[in-house]
């Protein structure tokens, strides 16, 4: 079997996203009292929209609890949004999308994820050839051609068939069974996949190893890749683009170097100066964030960082920011990046 390029077509060309996110909601109820009501809701996803580029790595960073991994599950559509669209390629999916639109089955062939454990993620009684060869059974390719491809994409993530097909996941370390998941990610030729900490429970060695595997394979097959880390150094080598969130909302994106270099939102500031320095005289005496994160059931009013932000002012708590273009494609959701936004910062971002 061929390791070509997914076959499906591209049907928008590259100006077109791959994927288009609107205005995404998931509330979770929280019952309570005698007979089970709602007593409140927590808003793990609050009106996320972005889009993914063909081709491109898109990395998602953020604390935890800020909405990463129950954003790229709606985007797998493993349960269902309160609110909000996905546009896949030109398409609509899922149950809010309108008549004609792209079906469950076909999205889930062109879009596949890759999570944190990987032990968990494999079935602990099948050997790992008949782990991969399952999807692309259930999308109807033939037992024969659905080992063969197990077998390939096998040798693609640098495991050798003859000597892993038929072992069973606990014989496996980490960052083979890992590979194992990616091979399986990429056995139903997919054209986007999500990757939810997809090397966070790996040593610093393997880690590598994994992500240098990435980078080779997103060349080799011409993937898309949506990229959720905690691990800023990660996001950094691996994206072309950067998301940042807080709270369940998007307080930052951009290109990688805009992020990195000239970050404005002060959560995105306060986040890569808590990255440790090997340079003992950059070292800081004060933690740059403190507090935990706000309860998402009641979030601040206006901006959900100024309760932990060092430039709060009014404003901040009056009216929540509009996300501002800071140029080729930076965008912050602060008072201090929109000019005239009553802030006295306003236009000047901070140091």
């Amino acid at each position: 079997m061929s390791t070509a390029p997914s076959t499906h077509a591209d049907r928008g060309g590259p100006a077109q996203p791959l994927l288009l996110v609107q205005d995404l909601k998931k509330h979770f109820p929280i019952k309570g009292g005698i007979f089970g009501a709602t007593v409140a809701t927590v808003r793990a996803v609050d009106g996320v929209s972005f889009a993914v580029r063909k081709g491109e790595t898109l990395g998602i960073v953020g604390e935890s609890g800020c909405g990463k991994s129950t954003t790229a599950r709606l985007l797998m559509q493993l349960m269902p949004p309160d609110a909000g669209s996905l546009v896949f390629d030109g398409e609509g999916v899922g149950e809010h999308a309108q008549t004609g639109g792209m079906s469950l089955k076909d999205y889930r062939r062109q879009v596949q994820m890759v999570f944190q454990d990987s032990y968990a993620s494999l079935n602990p009684r099948l050997p790992i050839e008949d782990s991969i060869a399952f999807a692309p059974k259930v999308h109807g390719v033939s037992d024969g051609e659905a080992r063969a491809r197990a077998r390939d994409m096998l040798a693609a993530v640098g495991l050798a068939p003859a000597s892993f097909a038929r072992r069973y996941p606990h014989e496996l370390s980490g960052g083979q069974r890992q590979r194992v998941n990616i091979a399986r990610a990429l056995a139903l030729q997919p054209r986007l996949v999500l990757l939810d900490e997809p090397v966070s429970a790996l040593d610093k060695s393997v880690e590598a190893q994994v992500l240098n595997l990435l980078v080779d394979l997103k060349e080799k097959f011409g993937l898309t890749y949506l990229f959720i880390s905690h691990d800023l150094n990660v996001v950094q080598y691996i994206s072309d683009r950067v998301l940042v969130m807080y709270l369940g909302e998007i307080a930052e994106m951009g290109p990688v170097d805009a992020i990195y270099d000239r970050p404005a939102h002060p959560y995105t500031q306060a986040l890569l100066a808590s990255r440790p320095a090997m340079d003992p005289g950059k070292r800081r005496m004060e933690p740059p964030l403190t507090g935990d994160p706000p309860n998402p059931i009641n979030p601040p009013s206006g901006c959900r960082f100024r309760t932990r932000c060092p430039h709060a002012e009014a404003v901040c708590a009056d009216r929540k920011p509009i996300a501002a273009d800071l140029g080729e494609g930076h965008l912050a959701a602060c008072h201090m990046a929109a000019p005239g936004s009553g802030h006295s910062k306003a236009g000047r971002l901070a140091a």
